[in-house]
């Protein structure tokens, strides 16, 4: 043993904690010297030993610099474990940098001390930028949506919140206020802030600082009852970690139903027989400390210890030493160091280790430790009841087990949590502010359309009733928020009860903080959205043309026309397309303070021909006018309004579509307010579900329905519509009919009606006229036929063919009967039957050729059906 002893290397390091009034400081301190006795009991082979030189910083960041300068120049420590605060560790990382002192802070975890970049700063502890995901997710799956951060004034507060906030952020949480509270505040100045934070809504606070102010705040809390049912408290790592050990009961009483998070650290039998030894050792050295127990700062110090004692074996024997610094005396200072030989090898060294410590796997990357899982715990009876566990992979889970859970972001995910006053069910994190103020809600004068606005004033009891679609549906929306949300609506009005201005007056107001909100039929636009937030839209809106139908009911009678095909399509219109309006410069109409004026100035209209109009009834007066004495053209609103407006002069407008579309009707919010994600969200139950359609329906009717505000006259064809066509067929026909029958008599009258046979009636000479039109009307259909290749066979008085044809002479008579059964045309398997009749002549004389008619009497029979 003593020849070991004999060989052994001394190597100082110094150790630079808040020993004095903390206990934290004390815990860790004996945690290095039982780490660095235990090592060297299970390593006495190694030719190294730490030699520990410990400084009192007297929780001051001046005294953390000066015991780290005093250790460096005096003592020569080729390392530094410590200092306790992230303040600290800003001048000693400095000063550690300069001399190649590596500098292992097992405590100092604020993120803004990553910015430094010294390769000779080591963090053994977790960032805590790593806990905030921890802290979100607890928000989240509350369904929290909004959180006051409450930290300390110096660098290890404000380190955190920029990425708190973001984090909160990601989970659609908001962070209305910052409460800051310095180190040195009395507990009046807490007192005061509380009270403010009190008449505020939110009721969700993260709360970020030392133990020791910590404590302080939670008492005040509890006195002016902010520990009670609707309070929910979450801490962070660090205060944590603080409060839970400490040995002051009463500390753990004022904060019952705080949620905090710490590193996860098994709770390994390693663990359980080291806190055994270490509860002897520190009541041995420390016997005036009653109840002291063991933290994670011991642990971690612990850790820290072992992990500098490996490197520095590592790191060799030899260039144990100091170089003086190239600082000429003119210039030297009591600042200036020497520079450790070894350094940059015990650098190389610390970056190497890797080791199974007390509190897990324990590797640096990147100079700080990685991070590992966080535990949530719930502030119950004695102390910190675990209730779930955050990962970065598996999100909340209730038990560290392995398995391929996703991310949880529900509350299945924890186990069941006690809050301040046991309330039975988890807090809203909103309420009203003490005062009960009200929101006041800004709406619009309408004079029409007033569906979606309407407010009556009674004179004589002094009241105003304010009703609408937009009322209801903003009513319905805030019924179901899981909070209360008091309000009052009041109208945009001059005290004459005329229109105060126009709808972005209205909204501008909300930037101005004299409404709360707006609710109305406000259309979401960019320029808006700018200093406002909105909603999501409850109605779709965009921007269409209203245009009059150009009558055409005297070119109808033309339909059987070329154009037929274009007149059934569409009905013609007096305008065809914005672009016309523009280039013939025609007067265009809009809603008076609509904000469709800055879309019709983009489009190129000149602001002289656009008029407005307040109603329907002010449209269809300036359409009735006309473009060229004082009226309009075309009419642009929004597809709302016109769907109200169409109806009642359907037959007389027709609309036309730009697909230009609008952001819709919205309600109007401050910038960042925690109402717009909230009613967002009933906006879109209500729409899923069937209470925006039983609202439509109550104020609109089937007028919201896409064809009724836009149907026009029917184009179809009736029988009247072909007047035209029939007419001149009918004239034609006359006149066809008048010719022929002048050509007719003229040429058969001088025959049939001769005077020379006055014996004849003159009936039977008409009579006889006629037969010559039925016998030419027969004739024609043979000779057609024989063009054709048709021949009609002649019959003898016995019924069969004969051999010829009907001889023709000044003597023969027309025949009296034609008798047609059937067509031969269309079945030729007929038989023809031709009779021809003859004068009495016995003799049968030939008939001369001038005089001879062919009778022929035709009896179509089938042979066959």
């Amino acid at each position: 043993m003593g020849m070991a002893e004999n060989i052994s290397i001394p190597v100082n390091v110094g150790v630079v904690l808040d020993l004095d009034s903390d206990l934290d400081g004390k815990i860790a301190l004996s945690c290095i010297e039982m780490a660095l006795s235990d090592f060297y009991a299970t390593h006495g082979d190694y030719k190294t030993r730490l030699v520990l030189n410990t400084r009192d910083s007297m929780k001051d960041v001046v005294g953390a610099a000066a015991a780290a300068l005093d250790l460096i120049k005096k003592m020569e420590v080729h390392a530094i474990l410590g200092p306790t605060t992230s303040m600290q560790a800003n001048f000693v990382i400095e000063l550690g940098e300069k001399a190649q002192v590596p500098i292992i802070s097992f405590s100092a975890s604020s993120p803004s001390l990553t910015s430094i970049r010294s390769p000779f700063f080591f963090r053994a502890t977790q960032n805590d930028s790593t806990q905030v995901n921890a802290i979100s997710a607890l928000v989240q799956v509350f369904g929290w949506r909004e959180a006051v951060p409450i930290y300390i004034d110096n660098e290890y507060g404000e380190g955190i919140i920029p990425y708190l906030t973001d984090a909160l952020q990601a989970v659609d949480a908001r962070v209305p206020y910052r409460s800051v509270i310095s180190p040195s505040a009395t507990d009046d100045q807490i007192v005061a802030e509380l009270y403010k934070l009190k008449t505020m809504q939110t009721r969700v606070f993260i709360v970020h600082m030392y133990g020791s102010l910590g404590t302080r705040l939670f008492a005040k809390a509890k006195e002016i009852g902010m520990m009670s049912e609707g309070y929910v408290w979450i801490m962070t790592d660090g205060l944590t970690a603080d409060l839970l050990s400490s040995p002051n009961p009463s500390v753990t009483e004022t904060i019952q139903g705080v949620l905090g998070v710490k590193p996860y650290v098994p709770n390994t039998k390693e663990i359980q027989d080291f806190r055994v030894r270490w509860k002897r050792k520190f009541q041995l050295d420390n016997p005036y400390i009653i109840d002291a127990e063991l933290n994670i700062y011991g642990l971690r110090g612990y850790d820290a210890a072992t992990a500098l004692a490996l490197a520095v074996e590592k790191s060799g024997t030899k260039n144990f030493g100091f170089r003086k610094a190239n600082v000429s005396s003119s210039s030297s200072t009591d600042l200036a160091t020497d520079i450790s030989l070894n350094g940059p090898n015990l650098l190389q060294a610390l970056s190497n280790t890797s080791f199974k410590g007390l509190t897990g796997d324990y590797h640096f990357v990147k100079w700080q430790l990685q991070p590992s899982a966080f535990q949530i715990v719930n502030v119950n009876g004695n102390g910190g009841r675990g209730t779930g566990f955050w990962t970065p992979t598996k999100g909340l889970v209730k038990q560290l087990v392995p398995s391929n859970v996703a991310n949880s972001t529900s509350l299945s995910g924890i186990s069941t949590v006690i809050f301040p006053g046991d309330p039975a069910v988890a807090p809203k994190g909103w309420v009203n502010p003490t005062e009960e103020k009200k929101l006041r809600i800004g709406v619009p004068l309408k004079s029409s359309f007033k569906q979606f606005v309407e407010v009556k004033k009674y004179p004589s009891s002094n009241t105003t009733n304010i009703t609408g679609f937009c009322i209801d549906v903003f009513d319905a929306a805030v019924k179901a928020l899981p909070y209360d949300l008091p309000y009052e609506y009041v109208p945009f009005a001059k005290p004459d009860g005329e229109p105060a201005g126009t709808y972005n007056d209205l909204v501008y107001q909300v930037y101005l903080k004299n409404f709360d909100a707006v609710v109305g039929d406000v259309t979401i636009v960019y320029t808006r959205s700018l200093y406002v937030d909105y909603t999501l839209p409850f109605m779709e809106s965009g921007v269409s043309i209203i245009v009059p139908i150009e009558s055409h009911t005297t070119e109808k009678c033309l339909s059987y026309t070329a154009s037929l095909s274009s007149l059934l399509t569409i009905q013609r219109l007096k305008v065809a397309d914005v672009n016309e309006l523009v280039n013939k410069g025609e007067y265009v109409g809009y809603q008076k303070g609509s904000s469709v004026l800055g879309i019709l100035l983009g489009m190129g209209f000149d602001k002289s021909k656009i008029l407005e109009y307040k109603s329907p009834e002010e449209c269809h007066e300036l359409f009735s006018k006309g473009s060229g004495n004082g009226g309009i053209a075309a009419a642009f609103d929004e597809i709302p309004y016109i769907r109200l407006l169409m109806p009642k002069y359907r037959s007389k407008y027709t609309v036309i579509d730009l697909s230009f579309k609008m952001g819709g009707f919205g309600f109007v919010f401050p910038k960042g307010s925690p109402d717009v994600s909230n009613i967002s969200r009933e906006i879109l139950n209500m729409i899923e579900g069937d209470k925006m359609k039983d609202l439509q329906d109550k104020w609109f009717g089937d007028q919201t329905s896409p064809d009724s505000g836009t149907s026009v006259s029917s184009n179809s064809l009736s029988i009247k519509t072909f007047w035209g066509l029939f007419l001149i067929a009918g004239i034609a026909s006359l006149f066809a009919l008048i010719i022929f029958m002048v050509m007719f008599v003229h040429q058969e009258g001088r025959v049939v009606l001769r005077p020379s046979d006055s014996t004849t009636s003159i009936w039977s000479k008409i009579r006889h006229l006629f037969s010559i039109f039925n016998q030419r009307d027969f004739t024609s259909h043979i000779e057609m036929n024989g063009r054709n290749g048709i021949h009609f066979p002649s019959n003898d008085s016995h019924g069969h063919p004969s051999s010829s044809e009907c001889d023709s002479g000044p003597n023969s008579q027309t025949p009296k009967d034609v008798v047609i059964f059937a067509d031969q045309l269309t079945n030729p398997n007929l038989e023809v039957t031709v009779k021809e009749n003859q004068k009495s002549n016995v003799n049968h004389q030939t008939p001369t050729r001038t005089d001879q008619r062919c009778n022929a009497v035709i009896h179509r029979r089938s042979k066959s059906y």
